[in-house]
This record gives C-alpha cells, sequence and structure tokens, in this order.
C-alpha cells in the first residue's frame, strides 16, 4: 500500500489546504510524509496492483472490501552492506498505524487440524484448534467524490483458554507462551515473488485470510438489506448476484473448498447447489506462467491441516475427471493432465486447477498472457471451456502514480486538456495536438529538469489540482533525484545524463543480468576510446531479492561490483555511473519513477505476465526499451512500436530456440563484445579480492540459464544505441515522449476495474458524489442510479 498521508490529502482534495495550515505552524509538509512507513503487505507487483485496484474500486463508488493479512513485519527491509543485500525485519507498526481501527466485535474464529467424523446428518469436522482473527479496517477513499470502502486485515489472536488444558497439569506459564504459535499466524509475510514455498505455517495463513473473509462475507450476506436483525437471509439462491470474490492468484485458492464446507456441512445445501452457486461467486485472475510459481500443496500437509477440505477437493476432484471421462472416453492422458491432484513421489494438489474449475471467469492480466494462459499453460481446460477464458489487462492508478508523485507534469497536463483526465485517463489523447507545440515540448522537457521557483518545501508549480492554488518551489524531477542519489550514496550525479532505470524484484527472468553486462559493454567502450562522444548516463538497478533465492543474491553483489568499478574510474568520470537503489519500495518508486528517462522492461519474451512499473513509467514521460512480453506489448500497440525502443525475440522465437536447443556458447564466441564481458566477471575483473566470486552466475549463464541472456545481448546493445542517438536531439526525445504520455490511458486501473466489473462481476460503477458531512442532503439528490437509497 506504501504510504497513505499524501494519497489521502489528494483524494479528499486537502492537498494545498493542509500543506498552507502545516506551512503556517512553520512545520514542513514533506519532512512529515517522510516520517511515515510504508505498509508493505504484499510482493512485487501482485501486491501494489492490488492497491492500485482499491484506489479505482473506492474511485468508480463500486462496494468492494480489499481482504489480507495484517503482518506484523511486512517485506522485509533490504540493507546493501558490502555489496551483499541484507535482509532486516520490517517493524512497520513500531510507532502504531494511525491509519488503521481494530474492530474486535467482528472477531471470528479459524480452525485448523482435528478430524472429521461422518454421520447420517453430515460430516462434522471436530476436535480442531480455533485461532482467532481480529479485523483492522483502514479506509479507502475515492478520488473526490467522498467514497470510502474499507481494506479489512485480519491479525490472528490466540483464545484466552488456548493449550489451557497444561494449565491442568501445572504448566500455566507454558501454556500462556505457547499463545504465540497461534498468533505467529500473521506474525510476518513470506517475500517470494513469483516462487512457490510449501511450508505449513504459509498454508495456514492462506487458510486464516480465506475462513475469516467468507464468516465475514456471510454475515454481512445474511443481515438484511437495511441493518436490522429482525430478518436474515437463510436462502443462498441470490448469493452470487450479491457477492463477487475475485481470487488474487492461487492464494487464497482454499476459499472454494472453505466455502463449500460452509455451504455442505453448515448451511446443510445439496452438494449440486452449493456447487452452482460456489461457481458463480468465484473468480480468478492468474498473474503467472513460471511453473516454479504454481502452488502445488502436498496432500499430506493438506489432510493434517485441513482434513474436511481434502475430502471435498477429492470430491470436486472426482466429479470434475467424471464429467471430461464422458466427454473424452479413454483419454486417460487428458485425465491425468486436468486433474486437481498430481501423482508422483508427493501427490499434489495444484491450486490453479482447483481455481480454474471451481471459478466461473478466469484471467490473465495483460492480451499475450492471457493468450499464453489459454493455449498453454491452461490449453485443456480453455479448450473445455472457451468463454470462461478472459483478458483484463492491468493498470495503475493515475492519482498516485502522477498526481502524488509528479504534481509537475499532472499540472502541465492540467493546463493544456483540463482536470478531469485524473478520473478518466483516457482523456490524455488529447495531448497528441500539442505534439508540435515548441512551448509544451521545452516545458515537458523543463518538468524533467528544473521548473518554476516559489515559497515552501512542496516541490511543485502551481498545483490547483482539486483546490484553490497555492504557489510553491518546483525544483523538478530529475535534479531533485540526483540530490537524493548523492545525498544517499554518495556519487556525483549529473542531472543531464540520461537515467536509465530497472527497478523491479530481482529474478533472472526479468534479466537484471543483460542489463549489467551492457554496463560493462559500456564501459569497456569508454575505456578503449575516452575522446569517442558518449552519451553520459546514470544507470539506476534497485529491486529485492527473496531471501532465499541464491542466483538473485548474487545478481545484486556482481551490480554492485561492476559499480564500485565504474564509479570509480578516473577515464570513466562522469560519462558512467551505476546505483543499486537500496530497499526498492513505493515511496522510492514515487521518486525514481518521475525522474526517469529511460524505462528497462526486458524479461524474455513469455515470462512477464503483465508488469505494472512499464505503465507507470510511461505515465510520468519515460521512454521504454523493452522486449514483446507482458503489457509491453499494448503500450506499443497504443503509441505505435517507433515510439517504444523494442528489441529482441518474440514469443515464437523463444518457442523456436527452445526447440532447436538454446547454446549460449555459440553467442559467446561470436559476439566478441559479449566475451570480453563475460571473462571480466569470470577473472575477478570486478572482485579482485575473490577471483571466483561469480562463477555460479557465469556457469548459469553458460548452462542453465533458462532466460536467455546471450540470445538477446545483441539487439539489446543495438537497440541501447539507437536510444543514445536519440538522447542527443532533446526534441525528437521530447515529442517521443509526448507521444508516449499521450497514449497512456489504456493503463489506468479505472479502465481494468470497469471491465471487471462489466464482463466478470456484474455490477454498474456509480459517479455519485456524496456531500461532504457538513453539507445537508437533498433528498432528491439521496438515489444511487438504479432508485434505491444510498
Amino acid at each position: 500500500m506504501g504510504r497513505t498521508l499524501q494519497n489521502t490529502m489528494i483524494n479528499l482534495g486537502l492537498q494545498n489546504a493542509c500543506d498552507e495550515a502545516v506551512y503556517q505552524l512553520g512545520l514542513d509538509m514533506e519532512e512529515l510524509e517522510e516520517i511515515e512507513e510504508d505498509a508493505g503487505l504484499g510482493n512485487g507487483g501482485l501486491g501494489r496492483l492490488a492497491a492500485c485496484f482499491l484506489d479505482s474500486m473506492a474511485t468508480l463508488g463500486l462496494a468492494a472490501y480489499g481482504y489480507g493479512i495484517r503482518y506484523e513485519y511486512g517485506i522485509f527491509n533490504q540493507k546493501i552492506r558490502d555489496g551483499w543485500q541484507v535482509e532486516e525485519a520490517d517493524d512497520w507498526l513500531r510507532h502504531g498505524n494511525p491509519w488503521e481501527k481494530a474492530r474486535p466485535e467482528y472477531m471470528l474464529p479459524v480452525h485448523f487440524y482435528g478430524r472429521v467424523e461422518h454421520s447420517a446428518s453430515g460430516a462434522k469436522w471436530i476436535d480442531t484448534q480455533v485461532v482467532l482473527a481480529l479485523p483492522y479496517d483502514t479506509p479507502v477513499p475515492g478520488y473526490m467524490n467522498n467514497t470510502v470502502n474499507t481494506m479489512r486485515l485480519w491479525s490472528a489472536r490466540a483464545p484466552n483458554d488456548f493449550n489451557l488444558r497444561d494449565f491442568n497439569v501445572g504448566d500455566y506459564i507454558q501454556a500462556v507462551l505457547d499463545r504465540n504459535l497461534a498468533e505467529n499466524i500473521s506474525r510476518v509475510l513470506y517475500p517470494n515473488d513469483n516462487f512457490f514455498e510449501g511450508k505449513e505455517l504459509r498454508l495456514k495463513q492462506e487458510y486464516f485470510v480465506v475462513a475469516a473473509t467468507l464468516q465475514d462475507i456471510i454475515r454481512r450476506f445474511k443481515a438484511s438489506k437495511f441493518g436490522s436483525t429482525d430478518s436474515v437471509r437463510t436462502v443462498f439462491d441470490s448469493f452470487p448476484d450479491q457477492v463477487a470474490i475475485q481470487l488474487n492468484d492461487t492464494h487464497p485458492a482454499m476459499a472454494i473448498p472453505e466455502l463449500m464446507r460452509i455451504f455442505v456441512d453448515i448451511e446443510k445445501l445439496p452438494w449440486d447447489k452449493a456447487w452452482d452457486i460456489t461457481k458463480r461467486t468465484f473468480a480468478y485472475t492468474n498473474h503467472t506462467v513460471l511453473p516454479e510459481a504454481l502452488e502445488r500443496w502436498p496432500v499430506d500437509l493438506v489432510e493434517k491441516l485441513l482434513p474436511r477440505h481434502l475430502q471435498i477437493i477429492y470430491e470436486i476432484n472426482q466429479r470434475h475427471l467424471d464429467h471430461i471421462a464422458s466427454l473424452f472416453p479413454n483419454d486417460v492422458d487428458r485425465l491425468r493432465r486436468m486433474s486437481l491432484i498430481e501423482e508422483g513421489d508427493t501427490k499434489r494438489i495444484n491450486m490453479a486447477h482447483l481455481c480454474i474449475v471451481g471459478s466461473h471467469a478466469v484471467n490473465g492480466v495483460a492480451k499475450i498472457h492471457s493468450e499464453i494462459v489459454k493455449t498453454q499453460v491452461f490449453e485443456d481446460f480453455a479448450e473445455l471451456e472457451p468463454e470462461k477464458f478472459q483478458n483484463k489487462t492491468n493498470g495503475i492508478t493515475p492519482r498516485r502514480w502522477l498526481l502524488l508523485c509528479n504534481p509537475g507534469l499532472a499540472e502541465l497536463i492540467a493546463e493544456k486538456i483540463g482536470e478531469d483526465y485524473v478520473r478518466d485517463l483516457s482523456q490524455l489523447t488529447k495531448l497528441h495536438k500539442f505534439v508540435d507545440d515548441d512551448l509544451f515540448i521545452r516545458e515537458v522537457a523543463k518538468v524533467k529538469q528544473v521548473r518554476g521557483v516559489g515559497r515552501g518545501s512542496r516541490e511543485r508549480g502551481w498545483c490547483s489540482l482539486g483546490a484553490d492554488m497555492v504557489p510553491a518551489l518546483a525544483q523538478e524531477n530529475k535534479v531533485k533525484f540526483a540530490l537524493y542519489l548523492e545525498k544517499e550514496y554518495k556519487v556525483k550525479i549529473n542531472p543531464s545524463s540520461m537515467f536509465d532505470v530497472h527497478v523491479k524484484r530481482i529474478h533472472e527472468y526479468k534479466r537484471q543480468l543483460m542489463n549489467c553486462l551492457h554496463i560493462i559493454t559500456m564501459y569497456n567502450r569508454i575505456r578503449r576510446d575516452p575522446a569517442k562522444l558518449f552519451v553520459p548516463r546514470t544507470v539506476i538497478i534497485g529491486g529485492k531479492a527473496a531471501p532465499g533465492y541464491h542466483m538473485a543474491k548474487m545478481i545484486i553483489k556482481l551490480i554492485n561490483a561492476v559499480a564500485q568499478v565504474v564509479n570509480n574510474d578516473p577515464v570513466v568520470g562522469s560519462k558512467l555511473k551505476v546505483i543499486f537503489l537500496e530497499n526498492y519500495r513505493v515511496s522510492l518508486a514515487e521518486k525514481v519513477i518521475p525522474a526517469t528517462d529511460l524505462s528497462e522492461q526486458i524479461s524474455t519474451a513469455g515470462t512477464e505476465a503483465s508488469g505494472t512499473g512499464n505503465m507507470k513509467f510511461m505515465l510520468n514521460g519515460a521512454l521504454t526499451i523493452g522486449t514483446m512480453d507482458g503489457a509491453n506489448v499494448e503500450m506499443a500497440e497504443e503509441a505505435g512500436e517507433e515510439n517504444l525502443f523494442i528489441f529482441g525475440m518474440r514469443v515464437e522465437d523463444v518457442t523456436e530456440l527452445d526447440r532447436r536447443g538454446y547454446n549460449a556458447q555459440l553467442y559467446y564466441d561470436r559476439l566478441p563484445e559479449l566475451k570480453q564481458a563475460v571473462d571480466q566477471i569470470k577473472s575477478g575483473f570486478f572482485s579482485p579480492d575473490d577471483p571466483n566470486l561469480f562463477n555460479d552466475v557465469v556457469n548459469m549463464l553458460f548452462h542453465h540459464d533458462r532466460f536467455k541472456v546471450f540470445a538477446d545481448y545483441e539487439a539489446y546493445v543495438k537497440c541501447q544505441e539507437k536510444v543514445s542517438e536519440l538522447y542527443l536531439n532533446s526534441k525528437a526525445w521530447t515529442k517521443m515522449v509526448i507521444r508516449n504520455i499521450a497514449a497512456a490511458g489504456k493503463f489506468s486501473s479505472d479502465r481494468t476495474i470497469k471491465e471487471y466489473a462489466r464482463d466478470i462481476w456484474h455490477v454498474e460503477p456509480s459517479d455519485l458524489k456524496i456531500p461532504p458531512p457538513n453539507e445537508p442532503r437533498d433528498a432528491g439528490q439521496d438515489k444511487t442510479p438504479n432508485g434505491t437509497v444510498a
């Protein structure tokens, strides 16, 4: 979620009033904002996407809850010590959290372990251990509409009688200490992104959030429409018309058997009816095609922790396979491929299969990804029910990712096309008519550099968006970020150098290594011919590696080792600087993205489901160098391929290369600059104290590189030469920037959420503005679009 203060002020239209009030108190609003901790309660893009979606749902007037876990420790803080990543606990709650409100009155029990008893009256799950789920509510305000939705996060609490059986044999102290075991469930976030780790605690977390949430949803459903306790719904026929549940990847997949358990065991619905309601309620979003990222839980573990759910999953699977067998008699291989249970050394439950079978809609998050989901990953399922599979291209909220982080640019756009684009980003297309406007070109270029001077320390121009105009100092994006880097990293940065930025989770498929090879190539070119014209660059790479991901941590060490050599070489001087950004997070993204000239989106084609960083850079006036992967494809479609720097293999080329067999050695032998760079890494040029330090990296590149770095190296370096060439022509560069901003409208999360609402949830957004509490409500305006009282 990042920080909340500034986002809330913007969405309520109070930012300038608050700035002014705080200024008059002799305080500095920006200093105040810097004190707030980031709420980092998720991993990488998937978690941040959920945050953008919450903002859009409130802005569109959709009655929606975001449910998750209130982790005591969020995504770890990354420290770089001697070039290595070191993890520190993210104690984000140590000073309290002013935005949340505990709701003990809605505390709910969640059961684990135990056994199942079958009788004439049905199945009973008994002798369980109980953990309580305590909800904390955080308000999610919409933009300028006085609508406030709720993010409800669950915290685990031990019940008072937890293990007090031990008390009766005298160990009262131990019994109280053991309460920690229950409360560990919400203690810490598993920091893996695009990697599945099958630990018991993780499965407990996944079931905990699901069980508490479904009870909460059913409580609200049963309470009558106007909150009176007299009438309670006991019939569930209308449940899917009142409730839509979107599964954000497979992490909440246990919601499917849990809802079945509630309907069949507790509410005593017949199986077929319960299953029909369940399927119509759930929809599933797939976020990755990497096989190591797909959740597959061992049957033994599920049996121990959730014995009733395993029985229900087996029953779902049996009925599913019976159906397949009736359609494809004797096709045993198809049954094996489509089963929810994978046989093997360890029997496992394929959670993606469970989600597909138990949902009425399945979507990928970019056109190319949804196609791969349909034709490769879940081909059999798509063949069976083609109408179930959809695409919903991701988006980002323009409130945080433009107004908040880049007020200078937001204001400049508002001067040209009005302020309505904030709620309807497609209006950015109006900027196309200013592509040749010399004044506008100069102003856009200036926002990246230096713009205007005034009073106070809020770094923006005359900002009128959503409130009265207040003059402020506006020392703009690159200069400001260069000063930040100098302060934090003690490296002198040339603000007019090209800011070439690659920030995202560190993962082999995102190919930070290819960027690193390009840095070494540029370094070698400068050394070879120091007098030759070279477009100065500041290369900024940032991101966290999962603590157990050895190769990702080696990549961080290599980048820092290369930076150490490059930044201290007098021959290179200010022509090339390399910075590894420590502890990349939302609040740091808000600083670096508006200052970026070149956005690196260079994953191997077919591996990045969508990406959303690519959209943030595009909206903030950076140009993209990228492969035809994820949402890059649609960005190129919207802006025209000629307005992005597209290079490298397409999906079909990668498939063909796999068929032929990828041989890294061939590229190494053929490309002298690649050979030189690899040899330098191998020989210890960047690690003189330990020449063998990067052996694992080199060995992987030659023998185990699933993501084919060498295969795209040549095309990447050539494309980077085109980037440098264009950067020399400031006017042509800025015109391309304007074309990109003008084409960024599609990538608003408002558009994404409208599509989910229309195609999957079957609800209508509302543009109703609730009057502020100090204004009397006019009865005539008190109606929602369908005539019911708001």
